[in-house]
């Protein structure tokens, strides 16, 4: 925060009012659970911060309790789902109070008739599809983690993920919210309406605001019907321009929107392979990708992928794989889900990071990332979404570095990944969110004017700058 703001700290009497609000056992000071509430999935412990107090609050009137206290004690509140991020965004750096939704877990309602259900934040994204099963309808916005995460942190961070391509990200399915305010009121924006210009659109500004905004305490979905078939392809290029020549050309030439259009680096293939000892052929490829189709019927999904086949052929594909069985599906998607724990084995200190560029942008980026790599001899794997632009990177220290070499490193390449990310039209983030991980860098890429724009909505909603302060930019 630029502005000086002197927050409160939780003394003895603001934790027995909170404990009024939610009940004794709710609310917790100990070391080991403020610890546990002190960071994400980042694995730098540089980016930890303890909160002061721990709170589990059960209904939108506690929550609202609750910030109607902060508000008059100026206690900051960091809202936190499963803390499965890798931003930062729900640590909490100035102390004060980790609100969880742990507690707020329920499915309310499944609404077939309107295609939509209705979440408490808390739900595992997993869990709804499971609810839906055999109802001909499912939950198409989900990211690629969706068995760890909660409904109310993929809204936070507006996430993607791999089917994203045709089906779009989570702000596309979200279609109202019950908000607690920072001022601790509670209110309703849109509903179970398909259509509704009625009013500012409130759900989008809240969608992605990385809980700097509100904290939902329900939540509105759109649900898709469950297509009946689906096909992956894996394909290996024998080159990077290759595999990236093909994605605009195969919904132009195909008029097919694929499900998922996933790019891999040959580096990070071949590590994930290795890794889980799987066998697929991929020494002579350069990149890989994976395509699924789906569709309502068998015959609809086999003329679709013979002619995403037939293209990438054309398109110098050396090796087509069709998989189209559950088994070699996961096969598959195994080798995509292992990269992350591959990289792992090299070393625990990385830099996850998540780039966005123009599609037709990704062959320079990933050329300007290996020569990074080369340049400073860490490793710079690219693998992610590559018909949205998505391009995900983990920087791995190099082994021989010692812990001080790999800190004063690390800013040196971040500073060079970002520029020439900045260089293509790019930005920090796709899908993982800027939480205070990325903050230093938003002035690289959006303008003065756009940052006073957020700052006035951020100082109108939260005049007191007590929720999740410190994230996304400068207030």
């Amino acid at each position: 925060m630029s502005e000086a703001v002197t927050y409160g700290a939780v003394t003895p009497t603001i934790v027995a009012e909170l404990k009024r609000i939610v009940g004794d056992k709710f609310v917790s000071t100990s070391d080991d659970i403020r610890e546990r509430y002190s960071h994400d999935e980042i694995p730098d412990p540089h980016y930890a911060h303890q909160p002061e107090v721990v709170v589990s609050p059960r209904t939108a009137e506690e929550i609202a309790g609750i910030m109607q206290l902060a508000n008059r004690e100026r206690i900051p509140v960091t809202p936190r789902g499963a803390g499965s991020g890798l931003s930062g965004g729900a640590v909490p750096l100035y102390g004060g109070i980790v609100l969880l939704s742990d507690r707020q877990s329920e499915i309310l309602e499944i609404d077939l008739d309107n295609m939509m259900v209705v979440v408490e934040p808390g739900v595992v994204t997993a869990e709804i599809n499971e609810q839906l099963k055999g109802s001909g309808f499912f939950y198409a916005g989900y990211p690629m983690s969706l068995e760890t995460c909660y409904i109310g942190g993929n809204v936070a961070e507006n996430a993607g993920g791999g089917k994203a391509v045709k089906y779009g990200v989570t702000g596309r399915y979200v279609l109202g919210l019950e908000v607690v305010t920072p001022t601790g009121r509670i209110v309703q924006y849109g509903g179970k309406l398909v259509k509704d210009v009625t009013g500012y659109n409130m759900v989008q500004l809240m969608v992605g605001s990385e809980g700097t905004l509100g904290i939902f305490t329900r939540i509105y979905l759109r649900l898709t019907p469950v297509p009946k078939e689906s096909v992956d392809l894996l394909v290996f290029f024998p080159s990077v321009e290759q595999a990236i020549g093909l994605v605009p050309r195969l919904m132009s030439r195909t008029g097919i929107i694929p499900t998922a259009i996933e790019f891999i680096d040959r580096d990070s293939f071949g590590r994930s392979c290795r890794y889980l000892n799987e066998s697929l052929p991929w020494e002579n490829a350069g990149a890989i990708l994976i395509l699924t189709v789906d569709g309502s019927d068998e015959e609809e999904v086999i003329r679709q992928y013979e002619m995403v086949g037939e293209l990438c052929e054309e398109e110098g594909a050396d090796h087509v794989f069709v998989a189209d069985n559950p088994t070699d599906s996961e096969r598959i998607w195994k080798v995509r889900r292992s990269i992350a724990e591959s990289y792992a084995m090299i070393s625990p200190h990385q830099a996850n990071e998540d780039l966005v560029v123009p599609p037709a942008a990704i062959p320079e980026l990933i050329a300007g990332m290996q020569a990074i790599a080369e340049r400073y001899g860490v490793f710079v794997p690219a693998y992610g979404h590559a018909g949205d632009g998505n391009i995900h990177t983990r920087i791995v220290k190099n082994p021989d570095w010692s812990l001080p070499d790999w800190e004063a490193r690390l800013p040196e390449i971040l500073d060079e990944l970002y520029t020439l990310t900045a260089r293509l039209g790019g930005r920090i983030s796709g899908e993982h969110g800027i939480g205070h991980k990325r903050k230093p860098y938003m002035e690289r890429f959006v303008s003065p004017e756009y940052l006073e724009v957020v700052r006035s909505i951020k100082r109108a909603l939260d005049p007191q700058l007590i929720l999740n302060p410190g994230k996304i930019f400068d207030v």
